[in-house]
């Protein structure tokens, strides 16, 4: 493997950026980093009419976010955006005339409803629907007449697919894959619109942008006989091929919207770290070789490679990318944890102004192992940002009792004569209130659980009660006294 690598990262921009999408671009950048090489990104619209406004934008932010820095575009360094198809038209339609005058590509009069006849004929037949190259053998010398005579006869240029025989070809990932010609078409080239296709966009671009390796998505692997064809009539190297597997759902069916989100956005939106993204996607096909599972980026590009990638699909596991989600928050310095939290708390409807540093500091410690997302924090513990407005009624049931009432009426004694306490003091209280009432502990550490927190669970009982501090503390067990009668 030489240092000069070069990849490329190639999206259309039809909307969101999919999580398979994401995969591809990390495997991309793993690979061109690993090897000392250059990630290119290339946005292809050559479908202007699915092309989604905002959403080239929208797709570079995301790989800001995650991390993913492309190296090149027309403007890089200047900060503007990616190669993009639309603006290189000319470049597309010289190589498709050059194509053409080669003999390798022919233009196309069929109508679109001719193309639809010939379509329903062939599925009648229970054929495979393929074009029927009614004008493949049309003489250049008519088809260009036909052109020029400004009747304005629309047209499309198609490849010459040979007729018979096949292509082997090899995949970094899955080895040897033989196509026969028989199950292509021959492919449109250039549209009536002026707009390449994407398989001779694809192609120029990749020579001229000096690819030295593609890695792209396995529903791609039947086009790699006409991509081969092009490179072969240009008379260009063909770069190294590898198809990643597919992501599925938990059934084995392919990914998709209909079983849960797939875009990268709303696994975002929902407090997904994106260390936990990039750490999960990595391991949805490729493996370090050991039972690691806990990567940075940074390792990521150091232990990369496609020799590790496998064929078989990989099943997208929500619950593992929930652990590595934990993993990662939990690894996180208090400094950074804390200026989430507090983005977190901005955008919610809790009243903050009461709530310094210090104290959100020791909210974390005390939830850093029960949390998944940030969220948690306000979600899971409520109760450290607001008293009560409510108690879990199980919980009322079974643990606030008719003698309840004058066991917390001890514990407010015993606490008022505490000094500036700390977390023993309050235990060290909690015990001389049970000793004197003669109660064993879990007849009261439950209840008392419940009047400051209004959960029957959380972190330790003490841990709560020094946060919150005591003139917090006996403000909320009054509070349940009242209303708990």
């Amino acid at each position: 493997m030489t240092d000069q690598a070069r990849v490329r990262f190639a999206p259309s921009p039809t909307g969101f950026l999919h999580i398979g999408g994401l995969r591809t671009a990390l495997y991309n950048y793993l690979f061109a980093k690993h090897h000392g090489g250059q990630f290119v990104l290339r946005i292809e619209d050559t479908d202007q009419s699915r092309k989604v406004e905002g959403a080239i934008e929208n797709l570079i932010s995301t790989l800001e976010w995650a991390g993913i820095q492309y190296d090149e575009g027309p403007n890089r360094d200047g900060g503007h955006g990616p190669y993009v198809q639309s603006e290189r038209l000319e470049i597309y339609r010289k190589h498709a005339r050059q194509l053409i005058e080669q003999g390798k590509a022919y233009y196309c009069f069929c109508s679109p409803s001719r193309l639809e006849e010939v379509r329903q004929r062939q599925m009648a037949a229970k054929l495979n629907p393929a074009y029927d190259r009614h004008c493949r053998d049309i003489p250049h010398a008519e088809a260009e007449s036909r052109i020029r005579s400004g009747a304005g006869e629309p047209y499309v240029v198609r490849m010459k697919v040979p007729i018979s025989g096949g292509m082997t070809f090899n995949d970094l990932i899955r080895g040897d894959v033989t196509i026969s010609y028989a199950v292509l078409d021959d492919q449109v080239l250039l549209k009536s619109d002026g707009f390449p296709t994407y398989h001779l966009a694809v192609v120029v671009d990749d020579h001229l942008m000096g690819i030295t390796h593609i890695i792209r998505g396995e529903e791609w692997l039947p086009s790699v006989p006409k991509h081969i064809l092009l490179y072969q009539y240009f008379g260009w190297e063909v770069p190294k091929l590898a198809h990643l597997p597919l992501l599925l759902n938990p059934d084995k069916s392919k990914l998709s919207k209909r079983q849960g989100d797939v875009a990268v956005e709303d696994y975002r939106a929902k407090g997904y770290l994106k260390e936990a993204i990039i750490n999960f996607i990595a391991l949805l096909g490729w493996n370090p070789g050991d039972d690691r599972e806990i990567f940075t980026l940074e390792e990521l590009i150091k232990e990369f490679s496609l020799e590790r990638v496998g064929k078989s699909g990989a099943v997208f596991n929500v619950d593992k990318l929930n652990w590595l989600n934990f993993e990662h928050l939990r690894k996180k310095p208090d400094a950074e944890v804390l200026g989430m939290l507090k983005e977190c708390l901005a955008g919610s409807a809790v009243e903050t102004k009461h709530l310094d540093d210090e104290y959100l500091l020791r909210v974390i410690g005390a939830m850093r192992v029960r949390v998944t997302f940030v969220k948690d924090f306000v979600e899971k513990s409520p109760y450290f940002f607001r008293p009560p407005v409510q108690y879990e009624p199980d919980v009322v049931k079974k643990r606030w009792k008719q003698e309840t009432p004058e066991q917390m009426k001890k514990l407010i004694e015993e606490f008022s004569r505490l000094e500036n306490p700390q977390k023993e003091d309050y235990e060290a209280a909690f015990h001389r209130a049970t000793e004197t009432l003669k109660v064993k502990h879990g007849d009261m550490i439950h209840a008392l659980r419940l009047a400051v927190s209004g959960m029957g669970a959380g972190p330790g009982l003490y841990d709560i009660l020094f946060i919150l501090g005591k003139e917090e503390t006996i403000r909320r067990i009054t509070s349940a006294i009242e209303r708990l009668k």
